[in-house]
């Protein structure tokens, strides 16, 4: 049996209330039928549908970061039609990010990451702008690039970056989904500026009392863990996006990958944070 036309930018789905082969409803759309098609799996969900898919593809997403987290929240970001997704990142692609870093590939040793993301998402879904950026995430940088951006995904390593992207976040009033991933230890949660109960990252981890910086190039990490954080962080932007679901919001997810345990701490805002405290002045 033939598939239904997709002609007249429209898209048949079979009624979910019917098993009847006849029982399809016309569902019209902005989106081409090629697009219709690609993302017809997101579009049967009836809490993205039209709609919802619609809002990926006008959204613009900031993630500073493209290596171990970054890579597959590009991939599914890109896969699932986010529209614009800004990739910060001035390293580049060296032999010991392949055991984790999926967007890039021998042949692409020694270019920019982000470069290198640019071509992992194109392969996927040429149809999505992904805009490199080749410097290190600066406050003057993060001032010009998180004012453009619906949201921003934190898929750094140090605890400096972070600090910096969530003083832009705040200043800006934009969502900030945020990532981490050591040795077989994972965390995520949402900080969202724009609401004034919800803490951000510097009251749960203050500048004041920073722990000892570790890295996986000196602790290593368990090569599946970043995906599994990295896909989360980009099933929260999604959600955000599409203002679906409940947001990682307030709350703190960690991962013990050894005993694949996850663990959930409840966050409150700091009346007195450094970089949000005053929730009706901040800045």
């Amino acid at each position: 049996m033939q598939s239904p036309s997709l002609s007249g930018r429209a898209l048949l789905f079979r009624s979910r209330t019917s098993c009847h082969p006849a029982a399809f409803f016309e569902i019209s759309s902005i989106m081409n039928d090629d697009q219709l098609l690609r993302y017809s799996r997101h579009i049967l969900l009836d809490e993205i549908d039209i709609e919802g898919q619609q809002k990926l593809l006008d959204a613009h997403v900031l993630v500073i970061g493209a290596g171990g987290l970054g890579s597959p929240v590009a991939l599914y970001l890109g896969s699932a039609g986010v529209g614009r997704i800004t990739m910060v990142d001035d390293d580049r692609v060296d032999v010991t990010n392949l055991q984790r870093q999926i967007a890039h590939t021998v042949s692409r040793i020694g270019e920019f990451k982000v470069l290198s993301v640019v071509q992992a998402v194109a392969a996927v879904n040429p149809d999505v702008e992904v805009v490199p950026v080749m410097q290190r995430a600066d406050d003057a940088l993060l001032d010009h690039l998180v004012p453009q951006a619906d949201l921003v995904l934190d898929c750094t390593d140090n605890f400096k970056t972070r600090h910096t992207i969530n003083r832009a976040c705040v200043r800006h009033c934009k969502p900030l989904v945020s990532g981490a991933a050591i040795r077989f230890d994972g965390q995520i949660s949402v900080y969202d500026a724009r609401f004034p109960d919800s803490p951000c990252y510097a009251c749960i981890f203050p500048e004041s009392v920073l722990p000892e910086e570790i890295s996986c190039a000196t602790m290593g990490v368990f090569a599946p863990l970043v995906g599994i954080v990295g896909a989360m962080q980009a099933a929260e932007a999604l959600k955000l996006l599409c203002g679906i679901g409940q947001a990682l919001t307030g709350r703190l997810l960690m991962l013990d990958g050894k005993s694949m345990e996850w663990h959930q701490m409840m966050l409150e805002r700091n009346e007195e944070c450094a970089v949000c405290g005053n929730a009706d002045n901040r800045t």
